[in-house]
């Protein structure tokens, strides 16, 4: 038992999953109705899409995650503004490997990065001229739940055709 233990505790010794840099990738700001948007009563239709992706940087065990966050703010038909920023790490990882691996990349590092990527937005929006823009906190163990069912369901959707 205290053999089973001690190889448990040296297993996770050996996991490490370490911050190396956070970086902006590339930012856009676009506002094309100005400036007569800014004659108009401030009632936006807001849209936020969000994408994340990750890729091994080195055979070291860096590993750069990038969380694209887009936002559109129309008012009617007229787009009062457009910002895009792709919030990057670089993030240390050994010791995991297979679907721990890609859930943690998936998860933890864009956790990370959210906090970083949100700012850099309202910033952006607030120098362009609009009301600060504050994004709500978002949850990516349920987005990878989710897209880890939607993946299932598709590959046995798939199989069942193929019979």
């Amino acid at each position: 038992m205290a053999e089973e233990q001690a190889a448990a505790n040296n297993e996770a010794n050996q996991q490490q999953f370490t911050l190396q840099r956070i970086y902006t990738k590339d930012v856009s700001f676009e506002s094309p109705s100005t400036p007569s948007i800014f004659r108009q009563s401030w009632q936006p239709s807001v849209n936020v899409d969000l994408n994340t992706k990750s890729s091994r940087v080195d055979d070291d065990g860096n590993h750069e995650v990038v969380l694209t966050l887009t936002v559109t703010a129309k008012m009617g038909e007229d787009t009062a503004f457009l910002v895009e920023v792709q919030q990057a790490g670089i993030f240390y990882v050994v010791g995991i490997d297979g679907e721990p691996l890609r859930q943690v990349l998936a998860t933890v590092g864009p956790n990370i990065l959210f906090p970083y990527a949100r700012e850099s937005i309202d910033a952006l929006v607030v120098k362009g001229g609009f009301p600060p823009l504050m994004l709500s906190p978002v949850n990516f163990e349920a987005l990878y739940r989710q897209a880890v069912a939607q993946q299932e369901a598709q590959d046995a959707s798939a199989a069942t055709e193929g019979e």
